[in-house]
């Protein structure tokens, strides 16, 4: 990754950044965005308004990264947005489409900045005079990064990785191309060619590769290859029970590319059918969303896929709530996972009176009294030091 500079805002100056005159001429760079004094910056710029940075070059076009602190729109103003924008002239009729990957990440988010990673967790946006904006308008809910170490000093740095995969010249030096293995993999799921197992889950069947499944994963390692094996030929079928077609659908995916899929869009359209008609699209989707990834972390702990359940894992901690903080707490606890244990109970610890009260008198937190009684041990114990400093 080539470095395309660096770009200020400062909560004192509404809208007004300094880049850094670096040219990253390369097809694939990236872009740090500080922002100083958040705080202020969160109060001068209302939903629906942001700054941006200068621009900066990568791949020979021209970029620019618009800031949201309060959300792009109404749906989102809990959370930060950011969006990546191709700079075209006014008179821009004739201008190429550039195809490109890009991803948002805290510079202290090591595992987001390689290429891999960004290859394989993003799909490809068409950039065009029409549609010249591409982004997240959830990159990261607002009181979980307020409580998280990113946030230092009133401070952040945000890093935009911008990768173009798709040009009219030809690239004579592939050196530095990036591996396609991914999407090689993706295809032979998709295509089925080759496979010697099938399982039935939800009433849906899938077909994979032995091999493929073992290699990834210990569990299937135990039940295609072990003592105890499963599925011994190719006509029979493993019934998987306590789960999702939909999830499966996705633990298949990342196995196969490393990367985590995003939720099926027509599952989600089905499921929120009823709710249409109540406004409630944006707010039920999220819901939905946030199941579907609880259920995946479920199951990449039963399937001891230990990148996808980290990675589920940050996602539910970046996405805390007061309606599904015990949920979460409870999930945790219950597959042991520490990072997500901490993050939920910090949650609760800074919470006003007001919402603590509401999340006390929830099913979940009496679900968690009953079964985990030393989780409120531990919470009371947090309290009683925040109120002894």
């Amino acid at each position: 990754m080539s470095f395309a500079g660096v770009s200020v805002v400062d909560g004192a100056k509404r809208c007004t950044c300094d880049t850094s005159a670096v040219y990253a001429g390369a097809d694939s760079g990236y872009h740090l965005l500080m922002v100083r004094d958040y705080s202020r910056t969160k109060l001068q710029l209302p939903t629906g308004e942001s700054a941006t940075t200068g621009l900066f070059t990568v791949g020979e076009y021209d970029w620019y990264i618009e800031y949201y602190p309060n959300g792009e729109n109404p749906n989102c103003r809990d959370f930060v947005s950011l969006y990546v924008t191709r700079h075209t002239l006014y008179d821009c009729e004739g201008e190429e489409d550039v195809e490109a990957k890009f991803s948002f990440s805290l510079v202290d988010q090591l595992e987001k900045h390689k290429p891999v990673y960004i290859h394989g967790t993003n799909k490809t946006c068409t950039f065009s005079s029409s549609a010249p904006s591409w982004g997240s308008d959830r990159f990261v809910r607002q009181d979980a990064l307020e409580r998280s170490a990113h946030l230092k000093g009133d401070c952040l740095t945000i890093r935009c990785d911008i990768m173009v995969v798709c040009k009219d010249h030809k690239i004579e030096d592939a050196a530095g191309a990036i591996s396609d293995i991914n999407q090689h993999f993706a295809h032979l799921l998709q295509n089925k060619v080759g496979a010697d197992v099938t399982f039935e889950v939800g009433g849906e069947t899938f077909a994979a590769h032995r091999c493929v499944l073992a290699a990834r994963s210990k569990v299937f390692m135990a039940q295609l290859f072990g003592p105890m094996k499963e599925g011994a030929t190719t006509s029979s079928v493993i019934q998987i029970k306590d789960m999702e077609a939909k999830v499966f659908r996705a633990l298949l995916s990342f196995i196969y590319t490393d990367s985590l899929p995003a939720m099926e869009k027509d599952s989600m359209e089905d499921e929120m059918s009823e709710v249409m008609d109540e406004g409630r699209e944006e707010a039920a989707e999220f819901e939905m969303w946030l199941q579907w990834l609880e259920d995946l972390f479920v199951a990449a702990d039963r399937y001891d896929l230990q990148m996808l359940k980290l990675i589920c894992e940050k996602q539910l901690s970046e996405h805390i709530s007061v309606s599904s903080v015990t949920s979460t707490l409870a999930l945790a606890e219950k597959h042991h996972c520490c990072g997500l244990k901490e993050a939920c109970l910090k949650f609760i610890q800074v919470q006003s009176p007001s919402c603590l009260q509401t999340v006390m008198a929830t099913s979940g937190w009496d679900h968690i009294a009953v079964t985990y009684p030393w989780v409120v041990k531990e919470f009371i114990a947090k309290l009683a030091s925040n109120q002894r400093k």
